[in-house]
């Protein structure tokens, strides 16, 4: 996609070093004149601002590290001397905490304009299996960077979800024993967690590397969907995409400097700071936020195992998607029909959120919240859970599908640089590329 080198050495170092090790070479080619299209908007920043999110996580998890002791009876006072003792300890804790919240509030939006654009679609299959790898991977060292503190919540959170894994065919109770490191959920666990929790950022470090060379080799998709015709369809990354990207991830740190300095404990829950007690439990167990939508569908169904089924088989969905996509068109923009159908899972995926921060039991009446003593697969959340989960996997497995083959798209242009579909009224009557042209 880069083409050959341009790279010219300009002092006698460079070129000492570019002979033995072109580093310099590959920086220039793969990050300053690589060519991309020149249509994109602030919706391809959010790869930018995941690195960026990604090097804070490691930094200041390296930095609690230093000062965390993994045993039961220290965990939680060890977590309160960070606060209290170290300098600029609260700090360091605020930014590691608020951080994976605003990790996965740009990997969602990441992932969202990758469905709605439809970068998924070939050439770029292995490129966004390795984003769901990641995902993956984000989604397991965040639930066990939840255990650490060992408040209420982490330990309790971690007895369910562990026993949830158990429930798996074959594989569940060997998994759960080793987990374990005994026979439940005790100080084994927590240095076991703590071990994975400092090793898995490092692999997604590797991940992210491999996605960005699967990105470079095919190159970036646009919002057209359209492939890059010629060098008039692109413009070099810096210093044209290197400013945007700055200026976004500028934004993004305000609104993660707000949560720090002024609701640092907003998006957590009030019994972690708790210290943990195998004998009380929490008259509601929920994960952090950003696992909600997943939680919904575990309780959806009444069975133990068809849900945890679900639960990572939503997962599992996102891996299969280059094919379960039958349209030839990419993005949205020109598929009315399908853009519909996006935006209202967009609206399933929230109201599985607000599904999984409330309790099973939990009735919704006249707009107040209040809890019923009757069959609790009556109320209302769960029946939302159910319908919500319902669409999740009908969207996948029958609406994009089933759309591919009978939706009649919009004419899209011959390339990038033409008129964008609101002014294609202007275009010549040639303007409208043919199906092999769209894909």
């Amino acid at each position: 996609m880069s083409g050959h080198s341009t790279y010219e050495p300009k002092s006698g170092f460079e070129r000492w070093l570019d002979e033995r090790l072109p580093i310099l070479r590959w920086s220039a080619d793969h990050m300053m004149s690589f060519p991309t299209p020149k249509n994109l908007n602030y919706w391809w920043t959010f790869g930018a601002i995941l690195a960026m999110c990604l090097g804070v996580q490691i930094v200041t998890g390296i930095i609690l590290a230093m000062h965390y002791v993994p045993h039961e009876s220290l965990a939680f006072n060890s977590v309160e001397r960070i606060m209290r003792d170290v300098n600029y300890g609260w700090l360091i804790r605020y930014l590691h905490a608020n951080g994976a919240s605003m990790f996965f509030i740009a990997v969602y939006i990441h992932m969202f304009r990758g469905l709605y654009y439809g970068s998924y679609k070939a050439p770029r299959e292995v490129l966004w299996i390795l984003g769901c790898i990641i995902f993956f991977l984000m989604i397991a060292t965040a639930f066990m960077g939840y255990v650490l503190p060992w408040g209420q919540m982490s330990f309790h959170g971690a007895v369910v979800i562990t026993n949830l894994i158990g429930s798996l065919p074959i594989i569940g109770k060997p998994v759960t024993t080793w987990l374990w490191g005994g026979f439940a959920v005790g100080g084994a666990t927590l240095n076991r967690f703590f071990s994975l929790h400092y090793l898995l950022p490092f692999m997604i470090a590797g991940v992210v590397g491999l996605h960005i060379w699967a990105l470079h080799v095919p190159g970036n998709n646009n919002p057209t969907g359209v492939n890059v015709k010629s060098k008039e369809d692109t413009v070099p990354f810096h210093p044209y995409y290197t400013v945007k990207d700055g200026f976004a991830m500028s934004v993004f740190l305000i609104m993660f400097a707000v949560f720090v300095f002024y609701f640092p404990n907003v998006l957590g829950h009030a019994d972690n700071y708790v210290p943990a007690n195998p004998l009380v439990t929490p008259a509601h167990i929920v994960p952090e936020w950003y696992l909600l939508p997943f939680y919904a569908i575990l309780r959806a169904v009444p069975d133990k195992l068809i849900g945890v089924l679900l639960m990572f088989g939503a997962i599992a969905a996102l891996f299969i998607l280059p094919w379960l996509d039958t349209s030839r068109v990419r993005s949205m923009r020109y598929r009315p029909t399908a853009k519909l159908y996006f935006m209202i899972f967009v609206l399933a995926c929230i109201v599985l959120g607000f599904c999984g921060a409330h309790p099973p039991d939990q009735q919704v009446i006249n707009g107040f919240a209040t809890f019923q003593l009757l069959d609790s697969d009556l109320n209302t959340w769960v029946w939302l859970s159910r319908i919500g989960t319902l669409y999740y996997f009908a969207f996948f497995f029958f609406i994009l599908p089933l759309l591919g083959l009978t939706e009649t798209p919009l004419p899209t242009p011959e390339s990038i640089s033409e008129p964008v579909l609101s002014n294609s009224a202007n275009a010549p009557a040639g303007a409208a590329a043919s199906p092999e042209k769209r894909g």
